[in-house]
């Protein structure tokens, strides 16, 4: 009696390709750019060559901003180094969401795999998701390595494989997007952090003039104009620093709506067409 050899079991679907780099850790960059801000604080700004005779505890030249922003107190290092936050992981995400678009236009690459669909050449989509290279390719690779597996397969109905496919792309994508979106919660608190902490440098600034003026017991203008000008240096890092945050949150949040929407858009139509083939 012979025994019979169980068929082996269908390969299953490849997870998306994950980005060789996953993105900056926060942990180790920020302790960094925080020694980077102090020490250009100190040596940068606070570099006696921009105060009346050579001593950063006297007053600063006449138009040397470097002075003046060293004279806005220990806030600012602080300031400073959420503007480098902002820059370092905005540079960081230009170039993790630049790599997620692929090669070439993504409205190009959407054209050709809806063609090739519609054509029922799914491994010449395949092919076109390997020359993409981006999350999109990645994505509809895997759905499309799902559609030939369920094209033969005998055991589910069509609602159960539409429902099976649907799953794919739904997990694919959940497997895409963090990558797309890591860091970017940084990039949104310091958009409102940075204002508050120029707030409160702002407000420690004026109780200075204004005590340093009650000290003397005769209002002085020009002690008090400088002490508010130095105040005033914190709240145009902070505003600055918050724009800017703003700006790059707004834009890498609109790139990934438009990566997202591509995404939806080709799942759908992949359904579809299996839908109409099968």
């Amino acid at each position: 009696m012979k025994t019979q050899t169980p068929s082996p079991a269908p390969a299953k679907a490849p997870a998306p390709k994950k980005s060789s780099s996953s993105g900056l850790n926060p942990a180790f960059v920020i302790p960094v750019l925080l020694l980077i801000g102090i020490l250009t604080y100190m040596f940068v700004f606070g570099d006696g060559s921009h105060f009346q005779e050579g001593d950063n505890t006297k007053e600063p030249l006449p138009g040397d901003y470097f002075g003046t922003v060293y004279k806005g107190g220990f806030i600012v290092p602080i300031l400073f180094t959420c503007f480098l936050t902002v820059l370092v992981f905005s540079i960081e995400r230009f170039i993790t969401i630049g790599r997620a678009n692929g090669s070439g236009s993504i409205d190009d690459f959407v054209r050709k795999v809806k063609a090739q669909l519609d054509r029922n050449e799914v491994a010449a989509a395949i092919q076109e998701c390997d020359r993409q290279k981006g999350s999109i390719g990645n994505v509809v690779k895997t759905a499309l390595v799902k559609y030939q597996q369920l094209a033969t397969d005998t055991q589910l109905d069509k609602e159960q494989k539409l429902v099976a496919l649907q799953k794919e792309v739904e997990e694919a994508t959940t497997l895409e997007l963090p990558m797309l979106e890591k860091n970017l919660t940084i990039i949104a608190t310091l958009a409102s952090v940075s204002t508050l902490i120029a707030l409160l440098g702002t407000v420690l600034g004026m109780i200075r003039a204004f005590a340093a003026m009650g000290a003397t017991g005769q209002p002085d203008t020009g002690a008090l104009s400088t002490g508010i000008s130095e105040a005033l240096v914190n709240t145009a890092l902070g505003i600055g620093t918050a724009a800017i945050a703003t700006i790059m949150y707004s834009y890498f949040t609109s790139r990934i709506d438009v990566l997202t929407y591509n995404i939806d858009e080709i799942g759908l139509s992949i359904q579809q067409n299996f839908a109409a083939h099968y």
